[in-house]
């Protein structure tokens, strides 16, 4: 298991979310703003997709 990370512009978050979670076995994504404001920042715990003949 993992945390990921990433800076993106506010617009960005639910198309980022997505990907990761079509990528990862993700949780909930955490949204916090940059020390600026002007973006967020998204925090993801993640771990790899099991495969096949895990999860059979």
């Amino acid at each position: 298991m993992f945390e990921i990370r990433v800076i993106c512009e506010p617009t960005d978050t639910d198309r980022i979310s997505q990907a990761l979670a079509a990528a990862f076995a993700t949780g909930p994504a955490r949204q916090y703003p940059t020390r600026d404001r002007k973006r967020v920042r998204l925090y993801l715990t993640a771990d790899h997709q099991p495969t096949e003949s895990e999860s059979e």
